[in-house]
């Protein structure tokens, strides 16, 4: 079986995305693949209870119990490891991962971003693509490197940037591209392994 493992930090709409569509395309008969668990660094993140309904185990690493950035990280991979998984997906999960996590789960860590990498790499991206006077906006779908925002590219949407756009609106039309491309660029990924 592979395994997906979800990090998450929120409410968890592309988890979600994903988790539906694992189920609508019966990801466990088509490639052999398992959601098997979502973890969180945040125990009060929406996405947990909605993982818990859907019968997904779910786990709680709270990073500020931790020193350092590499003991939360030494020891998340600790949790994430006990689900053997062939796929780590980190869905709205907002930490910074160290150069040794990301090297452990070398071709193995996902990510999506909402912008049209490599433009407007971190946060603040569609207040910066507004700015910038943009036409175009979008989300990426990436392998992750230690380089935050950057690793090759898997998938990506983009949406017009329309006259009177602000952060938000711009945010809401991005997110519903996000939940088609992050689920099919997984899907596509789990066929080659």
């Amino acid at each position: 079986m592979k395994n997906i493992v979800i990090l998450i930090s929120g409410g968890g709409s592309n988890m979600a995305a994903i988790v539906r569509c694992a189920h609508r395309e019966s990801w466990g008969k088509a490639h052999g693949a398992h959601i098997a668990a979502v973890i969180s660094n945040r125990a009060d993140a929406g996405g947990l209870a909605w993982a818990q309904g859907e019968s997904i185990a779910t786990e709680v690493l709270d990073h500020k119990r931790f020193a350092s950035r590499e003991a939360f990280d030494a020891e998340l991979a600790a949790v994430i490891d006990r689900h053997q998984p062939a796929l780590v997906v980190l869905a709205g999960f907002m930490r910074i991962l160290t150069s040794g996590f990301v090297a452990h789960y070398h071709g193995r860590l996902l990510n999506i971003h909402p912008s049209l990498l490599p433009a407007f790499p971190g946060l603040h991206t569609h207040q910066r693509a507004i700015d910038a006077g943009c036409k175009f906006a979008g989300a990426t779908v990436h392998q992750v490197t230690a380089e935050l925002d950057h690793g090759p590219i898997l998938e990506q949407a983009a949406v017009p940037v329309l006259p009177g756009d602000t952060a938000d609106t711009l945010a809401a039309r991005v997110l519903t591209q996000e939940h088609l491309i992050y689920p099919r660029a997984i899907a596509a990924l789990l066929a080659q392994l």
